[in-house]
């Protein structure tokens, strides 16, 4: 059992993306087999959100488009959406306490931390570093795993736009 970040879905999606074969591949794979695997609804609108983005996908896609392609993989047999249960409240509780320092734009990672947390979900799959804060997730860069003799990759959200690029 394991989750799947936006960030991998956005690289499978983007082309142009440096990370598009090895998230591309990862995604496949998972799609065609019947054991289980999990996103967010979370996950789902901000996938549809950075590929319309058009500062951060060129050209970006159709919100229909992007929908298809959500429609397309939910349909993926051992695919399962998670969603807050009863314990939800608690669960929060106990992780914010072990993880305290949780602000801003992490409180995003956290809920997607807490729900995989409330429903025994420990793997995800991400390029996003920030989930090895929590100390109850393995954390799998698809990239680093599929890159021959080892070599890592520097883990990224998002491919950085032109103008980004150019502060650098």
């Amino acid at each position: 059992m394991f989750l799947v970040d936006t960030n991998v879905l956005v690289h499978a999606a983007d082309r142009s993306s440096p990370f598009h074969d090895p998230c591309q591949a990862a995604l496949a794979h998972w799609e065609g087999h019947a054991s289980h695997w999990f996103v967010t609804w979370s996950i789902v609108y901000e996938y549809v959100r950075v590929v319309t983005h058009p500062r951060v996908i060129r050209p970006p896609q159709q919100a229909l488009a992007a929908w298809e392609t959500v429609d397309r993989v939910l349909a993926s047999p051992g695919l399962m959406v998670l969603k807050e249960t009863h314990r939800h409240s608690a669960v929060a509780a106990e992780v914010l306490r072990e993880v305290p320092d949780v602000a801003g734009n992490f409180v995003h990672d956290a809920h997607i931390a807490i729900l995989m947390r409330e429903h025994g979900v420990r793997r995800i799959y991400t390029r996003d570093v920030a989930f090895r804060r929590f100390p109850f997730l393995e954390v799998i860069d698809p990239v680093a795993e599929a890159s021959a003799g080892g070599v890592h990759e520097r883990p990224a959200r998002y491919r950085p736009t032109a103008k980004r690029r150019a502060r650098r």
